[in-house]
C-alpha cells in the first residue's frame, strides 16, 4: 500500500462530508456569481446601446394606410392604426391606475423584472407540466415594452431571457413614467388600434384625454386578449372584463373608490361603421390605383379621397329603400370635374365585395341612345328635326317601341324623351354604326361594342362608371371628364401625390352638347324619366333591357352627375323593373339631398353663344299634349365660370348648325 493510499484511507469521514458541502455551496455560488456578472455585463452593454426616450417615441410603427373622406373621417385603414401620441402628464390618471392594476400591480416596486411574478409563473408551469400550457403572468409592463419595441413575438426560452435583459436595461436609462408612456402609446388594444388614443377613438369616438374611469378600465382589459375582449368582437365580454379590471383597481389600492356598479360606456355609434362598410367598394377601387401611385409603402400614408360622407350616406339610403326585392343596386355620383362623391358598389359589402360600378358589365338599354343622338347631332340633326316613328325593318331586324304604339312624324327631342326605339334604329342606319361606336369610345366607354343595328338600343355590355363618365362629359358641355377618387396622398404629413386633372379636351362641340342637354331635360320633364324629377331643372335618360333584366337611370343637375343601375347578378328578370321606376326614384331621392345647396341649374358649365339656325321647315307635326319644341336653353348654365380651353381631338366634331336633317328618317316606302 502506498503512502497516499494510506493517507486517504485514514482521512476521517466527517472531512469528506464537509468537503462535499463546500463544493455544493461553492459551485452554485460560483455559477450564480458568474451568471450575475454575465447578466450585469449584458444589461450594461444593452443599456448603453438603447436609443434615448425621444428616439423611442419616433421608432417606426409599420406601414399604415388610411383612406380619408372629404371631412377627414377614416373610411378604411390597413396596417396598424396609431392615434395621437399622449404624453404621460396628459394620460388620464384612471387609465394609468387601471393598466397598472391589471397588468403589473407591483410596477413601482421592481426594476423591470418581478421575481415574485416569476415565482408565480414557475409554480403555475409546474402545476400544469405536460399539459402544453405555457408559463403565464411573469411579464412586467417594462418587459412588454421591451418585447414590443425591440424583440419578436416568438415564444421561447432565449427570447424570454433577452426580454428580461432589455427590460432591466430600460429601467436603468428610463423613468417609470417614460416606460408607462411608451406602453400606453404602443400596446395593441384590438380592432386594429395601437395606443390608447387610437383605441379611444375607435371604440368611443373621442380622444384618450377624455376617458372616463369605466372606459379606461375597459381599455386596460384588452391587451391580455384583444381578439376576445375588443368591443368590436364581443361587447358583452368586453364589459365583463371591464368589471374585472375595476375590481383589481380596488383590490390593489390603485383606485379604492372605483365603482362596483359601473355605468356601461357608450361605444362609437354605428353611423361611422355604416359609412366604413358602404364605402369599402370605393376604397377597394382606390387600392388598385395605389400600387401605381405609391409603389413603395412605408410610414403613415394618408389617402385623402373625394368621397363626401353625407352624400355617401344619402346614396346608401336611396338604393336600399328603392331596390326591388331580390335585386342588387349600384350608384355612382361625380362632379363635372370627375371627382367621385358617392359610390355604392352593392347593397352589402359583407356578403359581396364585387363592385357593380367599376367591375360589372351589363347591357345599358336605352341609356345608350345618348351616343346615337349625339352622333346624329354631329351629322347635322337638330333637336327640332322632324323624325318618323313607325314600323321599321333593317335586314330582318324589326324593333318595336315599348308602348307598342307609333307617333308618326315628331321632333327628335320628343323621340328621345319618349325613348322611341324605331327612331333610334333609323338614326343609327343614317349616321352609321361606326360613328356611334366611335362616339361611345370617345366619351369613355372602355368595353368592346358590337357594331350591329341593335347596338342603338344598348345591347352591348358596358360599365356603370363609364356610362356616368360619358354623361358627365355632356353635362360639362362636351369636355373631357376623367373619374377619380384620390385628391392627394401624404406620407408622414408630407404630400407625395397631388391630383392634376390636366387640360380638358373638347370631345364634342359645346353647341351639340347643349342640344343634347336640352333633349335630356325632356326625359325628366315629360318623358320616360318623370320619376327622376328633383324639384329643380335636371336632365337624364332611362334604360331598360329585354325581359326587365336591367334598369338604368343616368342624369345630372347642378354640376352633379349620378348613375344608377338595378338588376340581379345572375341576370334573371325582375318583374316590373324599368329605368323610369326604381332607378329613377333612387336618383331622385339621392339628388334631392345631394344638390340642395347647389345652384338650381342643370349644368354649371358656361355655354358659348353660337349662331342659332331657324326652325327646321321639314318638321311636319307636334303632338298636342307635348310642350312646344325649342332650341333655346338659357337656364342650363351659370355664366360665371370661365370656359376651359378647347382642344379639338380627332375626329373633330362637326360645327355646322344647319336647319336639321330629315331625309333618312322618313317613312319606309
Amino acid at each position: 500500500m502506498t503512502t497516499d493510499q494510506a493517507s486517504r484511507k485514514q482521512r476521517p469521514r466527517w472531512k469528506k462530508v464537509m468537503i462535499g458541502i463546500c463544493w455544493a455551496i461553492a459551485l452554485p455560488a460560483c455559477l450564480a456569481l458568474g451568471a450575475g456578472l454575465g447578466t450585469g455585463y449584458a444589461v450594461y452593454r444593452t443599456s448603453t446601446g438603447l436609443p434615448d426616450f425621444e428616439q423611442l417615441t419616433e421608432l417606426p410603427t409599420g406601414t399604415t394606410v388610411r383612406f380619408l373622406a372629404t371631412d377627414g373621417t377614416v373610411l378604411h385603414s390597413t396596417g396598424p392604426a396609431y392615434g395621437e401620441w399622449i404624453e404621460y402628464q396628459h394620460i388620464p390618471l384612471e387609465m394609468r391606475q387601471a393598466i397598472i392594476a391589471v397588468e403589473d400591480h407591483r410596477y413601482r416596486a421592481h426594476q423591470g423584472v418581478d421575481p415574485l411574478a416569476i415565482a408565480r409563473a414557475v409554480h403555475f408551469a409546474w402545476q400544469n407540466r405536460g399539459t402544453g400550457r405555457r408559463m403565464q403572468g411573469a411579464s412586467t409592463i417594462t418587459q412588454q415594452v421591451a418585447r414590443t419595441l425591440f424583440l419578436t413575438r416568438s415564444y421561447d426560452f432565449r427570447r424570454k431571457i433577452d426580454e428580461m435583459i432589455v427590460a432591466l436595461a430600460m429601467e436603468q436609462v428610463l423613468s417609470k413614467e417614460q416606460i408607462l408612456e411608451l406602453y400606453l402609446n404602443r400596446v395593441y388594444f384590438g380592432g386594429g388600434a395601437y395606443g390608447i388614443d387610437a383605441a379611444s377613438r375607435r371604440y368611443y369616438g373621442h380622444p384618450a384625454t377624455e376617458l372616463s374611469i369605466e372606459e379606461a378600465a375597459l381599455l386596460a382589459g384588452l391587451p391580455k386578449a384583444p381578439s376576445s375582449y375588443a368591443p368590436t368582437a364581443d361587447q358583452e365580454a368586453a364589459l365583463g372584463r371591464m368589471n374585472v379590471v375595476l375590481e383589481r383597481m380596488r383590490e390593489t389600492g390603485q383606485a379604492p373608490d372605483a365603482p362596483s356598479e359601473p355605468d356601461a360606456p357608450a361605444f362609437a355609434t354605428a353611423k361611422g361603421s355604416s359609412l366604413r362598410t358602404s364605402s369599402r367598394h370605393f376604397t377597394d377601387w382606390l387600392e388598385d390605383q395605389m400600387e401605381e401611385l405609391v409603389p413603395e409603402r412605408f410610414g403613415r400614408i394618408d389617402v385623402h379621397t373625394t368621397l363626401n360622407p353625407d352624400m355617401q350616406r344619402s346614396a346608401l339610403d336611396a338604393v336600399t329603400e328603392q331596390a326591388p326585392d331580390g335585386a342588387q343596386t349600384a350608384l355612382v355620383s361625380m362632379d363635372e370635374s370627375g371627382a367621385i362623391r358617392a359610390m355604392i358598389g352593392g347593397l352589402d359589402y359583407a356578403t359581396s365585395t364585387y363592385n357593380r360600378v367599376t367591375q360589372s358589365k351589363r347591357q345599358p338599354g336605352s341609356s345608350f341612345k345618348l351616343f346615337v343622338y349625339l352622333s346624329a347631332l354631329e351629322a347635322g340633326y337638330r333637336p327640332d328635326s322632324a323624325v318618323y316613328d313607325g314600323p321599321v325593318n333593317i335586314r330582318g331586324w324589326s324593333p318595336h317601341n315599348s308602348s307598342g304604339r307609333y307617333s308618326g312624324m315628331l321632333p327628335m327631342r320628343k323621340a328621345f324623351a319618349w325613348s322611341l326605339n324605331t327612331v333610334a334604329a333609323r338614326l343609327g342606319q343614317d349616321v352609321g354604326m361606326t360613328k356611334i361606336t366611335g362616339m361611345a369610345h370617345r366619351l369613355g366607354i372602355s368595353t368592346p361594342l358590337s357594331a350591329t343595328p341593335s347596338l342603338v338600343l344598348g345591347t352591348s355590355d358596358v360599365r356603370l362608371l363609364d356610362m356616368t363618365r360619358a354623361y358627365a362629359s355632356v353635362a360639362s358641355l362636351g369636355r373631357t371628364v376623367v373619374p377619380y377618387g384620390i385628391e392627394r396622398i401624404e406620407r408622414d404629413g408630407v404630400t407625395i401625390y397631388d391630383h392634376d386633372p390636366g387640360e380638358p379636351q373638347q370631345l364634342v362641340s359645346a353647341a351639340n352638347a347643349a342640344d343634347m342637354v336640352t333633349m335630356m331635360r325632356g326625359t325628366v320633364e315629360f318623358g320616360t324619366g318623370r320619376a327622376a324629377d328633383i324639384g329643380r331643372p335636371a336632365a337624364g335618360k332611362t334604360g331598360t333591357t329585354n325581359s326587365n333584366k336591367d334598369g338604368w337611370f343616368i342624369g345630372f343637375s347642378s354640376g352633379l352627375v349620378t348613375g344608377v343601375w338595378v338588376g340581379r347578378d345572375d341576370a334573371r328578370p325582375i318583374p316590373g323593373l324599368q329605368g323610369g321606376r326604381a332607378p329613377a326614384r333612387a336618383f331622385s331621392q339621392f339628388m334631392r339631398q345631394a344638390v340642395a345647396n347647389r345652384p338650381a341649374v342643370v349644368t354649371l358649365t358656361p355655354l358659348p353663344k353660337p349662331k342659332r339656325a331657324a326652325p327646321n321647315p321639314a318638321m311636319k307635326t307636334q303632338l298636342p299634349d307635348a310642350p312646344a319644341v325649342t332650341t333655346r336653353a338659357p337656364d342650363i348654365i351659370v355664366p360665371t365660370m370661365p370656359a376651359a380651353p378647347a382642344v379639338q381631338p380627332p375626329p373633330p366634331p362637326q360645327e355646322q348648325r344647319n336647319a336639321g336633317r330629315s331625309r333618312a328618317i322618313r317613312p319606309d316606302n
